[in-house]
């Protein structure tokens, strides 16, 4: 196993401590957890320039890396709606871009394609990222409320420009 790989799997990891350290009861878990969830989040930046800077990308990478950065940022969502933090509405819109994109990826494998990482979803990963850190401080609630939509926009844009960058892959005569 790469570097790169060896640090999102130290992502994934660092999942169920950052979900630990969320539920635990002491004073300081929530800054216990985000810093978890600050070097989980970082290990994403790392193991993907690691992997293209080497030449170190491999097929676990492409399935593991998207999959870990999924898993940890939907974990900090749930835990943000079970506490009133972040509306449910919201989540059911992160996870159906997730699973028609993920849908989307299937159907072009079928084809032979495969559909790399848009710009806008690296933006969208990132900027999720970085509202949820903020998410974990004390922070006004417009603030939280302006979190809440990055990441709604940001999650539907690059959705949205998944299927349209590869409308080709779906055989839209067929519906």
């Amino acid at each position: 196993m790469n570097t790169a790989n060896k640090l999102t799997m130290l992502r994934v990891a660092m999942i169920p401590v950052y979900l630990v350290l969320w539920h635990l009861d002491f004073g300081w878990n929530r800054f216990a957890a985000l810093a978890v969830f600050i070097l989980a989040s970082l290990t994403d930046m790392l193991d993907g320039h690691i992997a293209r800077s080497r030449g170190l990308i491999t097929d676990f990478g492409k399935f593991m890396d998207p999959l870990a950065d999924k898993v940890l940022v939907m974990t900090a969502m749930v835990c943000f709606c079970a506490m009133g933090r972040f509306p449910a509405w919201a989540l059911v819109i992160v996870i159906f871009r997730e699973f028609a994109v993920s849908g989307l990826r299937l159907i072009a494998v079928e084809g032979g394609r495969v559909i790399a990482a848009g710009w806008s979803g690296k933006v969208k990963t990132a900027s999720t990222m970085v509202c949820l850190c903020l998410m974990h401080l004390d922070i006004p609630d417009l603030l939280g409320w302006l979190c809440i939509w990055v990441i709604v926009v940001t999650t539907v844009w690059s959705g949205v420009e998944y299927f349209v960058k590869n409308k080709d892959c779906i055989d839209w005569s067929s519906l």
